[in-house]
């Protein structure tokens, strides 16, 4: 039965690398902390009754990830948060993830409930080894927290990008706290950034 199972469709989310777009948002915006991008991943057969759980480990590549051992030398990023369902719905991944995988699992033959389909869902990827994209500062990540740093891209927009300046962008505003509305802000805060959650409002000052 598993020599039939079919492949399965994965996409990456590493916006700054494949579009340049990790926490791009307005002024007034949520913040943009779904997954979204391109890459294929297949499943090798024997690593658990689920593809990528919680804590697993998956091998990087141009254009495909594969699930590995985490003692594998080819593991590269583990699974620290795995939810089904549409992600533009669902919960959002950890602060600190650095790329997102979308996972869609088709078996329209047999599978083992035989209802012949796995829902859809999202992996929240950190990776084993520095860097860490998804740090504070790091310049990447499909959120942005407090620590990061953005740039002005235009109409209205602000973009991630790393605070040490060796990204492809200088940092113009870096946010240094998270509050529940704008009138709690310091005084010197110079752009109000949206980050959802609890404390929506990421008070950016002016480096």
């Amino acid at each position: 039965m598993r020599g039939t199972r079919a492949l399965l469709g994965a996409l990456l989310t590493a916006v700054l690398a494949a579009a340049g777009i990790t926490g791009c948002q307005t002024a007034s915006d949520p913040a943009k902390d779904r997954p979204s991008g391109g890459a294929t991943a297949t499943r090798p057969i024997g690593y658990g009754a689920e593809f990528l759980a919680v804590n697993e480990c998956s091998s990087f590549g141009t254009t495909s990830f594969t699930e590995v051992p985490c003692t594998s030398e080819r593991a590269a990023a583990r699974v620290v948060a795995r939810y089904d369902g549409d992600p533009s719905r669902g919960p959002a991944c950890p602060a600190t993830t650095d790329f997102v995988l979308h996972i869609s699992e088709s078996r329209p033959a047999s599978d083992e409930d035989g209802d012949g389909a796995v829902p859809q869902g999202y992996a929240c990827m950190r990776n084993l080894e520095p860097p860490h994209p998804g740090d504070p500062g790091g310049g990447g990540g499909p959120r942005t927290i407090v620590g990061d740093c953005v740039y002005g891209a235009g109409k209205g927009q602000v973009r991630e990008t790393a605070c040490d300046g060796k990204g492809s962008h200088v940092p113009e505003y870096k946010v240094t706290s998270a509050v529940a509305r704008r009138a709690q802000c310091p005084g010197s805060t110079a752009l109000y950034v949206q980050l959802g959650g609890s404390r929506p409002v990421g008070c950016a000052r002016q480096m």
